[in-house]
């Protein structure tokens, strides 16, 4: 803000006040008159009042140019911090150790349906991220009810499509589903059945949707432990499949003959049946995290229901940065 420049008062650093009193100075010389800089207004000085009014003008721009520099100072440190993130993941593509969001990819030349999730996944992830900044977006303006629902609608409708996807493939291939071979390291990790926990899931909403009422948090509860125990017993049923599949290959073994004769070619071929199974396990997991995700829903208020979808999303997001963070690490070589 320009402003004249009183006696006594340091402008040095202000080459707007010096102008502005080289003008006033000038102007009074050009009318004979004493240049004004404090006391009374028919001697030719500045009042009080003015001489205040001043003072806090300078004041408020002082404070303004360090609010400034502090937030270029914070904008520059910032960008420094994602140029060296950018740079530490380029340095990891180069190396060839930096996965794609898409995790392994399997080789798709004969387009089948556990191949072709591959690249609908990658769709959707795409089409997902768009569609949580354009919820973000409408949190942040407090957008009305109607305008969250038809946004939360969206994001479940493809939701339900991905699953179906997700379905298929599983009927093409259940190792590779089961594997999660479409996510990151650190994603499948972390994997239950193919997928995520809904128990974690809950758990993960209930502490970070604040407030919740007494009734949402028992309902949420409720609901956990329900998921839990559907857990725990496809859990079983998977650890029972392999110790199925696995006394069935060792028996195949057992005997002195080779595995081209008709009885160790049967037991193989009775693995394999059993192992069948497992695409029906893995549709029963992706059915309660459905199940779970929509009686979650109508639990919540339309704006919990947004707030829920983008606290979600961000976790898997950290989840996805964290794997890529974890391959581009520094690492010490053993010699």
């Amino acid at each position: 803000m320009d402003c004249a420049s009183p006696g006594g008062t340091d402008t040095s650093t202000d080459p707007d006040l010096d102008k502005n009193q080289a003008f006033e100075q000038g102007h009074a010389a050009a009318a004979g008159l004493t240049p004004p800089d404090s006391g009374d207004r028919s001697n030719g000085e500045l009042g009080p009042k003015t001489l205040r009014r001043l003072a806090q003008n300078r004041e408020a721009a002082r404070r303004s140019r360090l609010r400034k520099k502090a937030y270029v100072q914070q904008l520059e440190s910032s960008g420094l911090r994602l140029a060296h993130l950018e740079q530490e993941l380029q340095r990891a593509r180069q190396q060839g150790f930096l996965v794609s969001t898409l995790g392994d990819q399997p080789d798709s030349e004969n387009g089948d349906g556990a191949s072709s999730f591959y690249v609908e996944y990658a769709r959707w992830l795409e089409e997902h991220h768009k569609q949580a900044d354009e919820l973000r977006a409408a949190v942040s303006a407090h957008a009305g009810d109607g305008d969250l629902q038809a946004i939360v609608d969206t994001v479940m409708a493809r939701c339900d499509e991905i699953f179906r996807l997700k379905g298929a493939a599983a009927k093409a291939d259940a190792f590779r589903v089961l594997s999660g071979t479409w996510t990151t390291p650190v994603e499948r990790c972390f994997l239950w059945l193919g997928g995520f926990r809904p128990s974690e899931l809950l758990k993960l909403l209930a502490s970070r949707l604040e407030p919740l009422t007494e009734k949402q948090l028992d309902s949420i509860d409720v609901l956990r432990r329900s998921s839990l125990q559907a857990e725990e017993a496809l859990s079983r049923e998977m650890e029972a499949l392999r110790q199925s599949v696995t006394e069935t290959i060792a028996a195949a073994g057992s005997s002195s003959q080779s595995c081209s004769d008709d009885d160790c070619t049967g037991q193989m071929a009775a693995a394999v049946g059993k192992l069948g199974a497992m695409e029906g396990l893995l549709r029963q997991a992706d059915d309660l995290r459905l199940r779970i995700l929509e009686e979650t829903r109508r639990e919540l208020t339309i704006r919990q229901c947004a707030r829920a979808v983008l606290v979600v999303s961000d976790y898997f997001s950290r989840m996805r940065a964290l794997s890529s963070l974890w391959i581009a690490r520094p690492t010490t070589r053993v010699n």
